[in-house]
């Protein structure tokens, strides 16, 4: 489980398996388990640190479907709140993140470990 250094928003965390794996049929059942427990233990320790209103979890698999790092599948968990998305986004290319990403480690780290 690592922190996306390129957030969607504050707390955006990112699964990954150890194996340089490009789709989901290739991962052995125990590595599907703690792919997806790991998904579970992310989110429930966003929701107790920042207590979103929802959750946008998925992958991007493939260069068309949006995979930043293709071949290497991922799964990303997205803490939603209302009304976390603003103009600047919609008419720009830019995100406003007001969360500094060692302040959220540090958050998530005492959830997790």
């Amino acid at each position: 489980m690592i922190l996306n250094i390129y957030p969607y928003n504050p707390g955006h965390l990112m699964v990954a398996p150890y194996r340089h794996l490009p789709t989901l049929e290739e991962l052995t059942d125990d590595e599907m388990l703690e792919h997806f427990n790991l998904v579970r233990t992310g989110t429930r320790a966003l929701a107790d640190a920042y207590k979103p209103d929802g959750f946008n979890i998925g992958m991007n698999i493939g260069k068309v479907a949006g995979a930043g790092v293709e071949g290497h599948i991922h799964t990303h968990i997205v803490p939603r709140w209302n009304g976390d998305t603003n103009f600047v986004t919609a008419v720009s290319d830019i995100r406003v993140i007001p969360h500094a990403l060692d302040a959220t480690y540090n958050e998530l780290r005492e959830k997790i470990v």
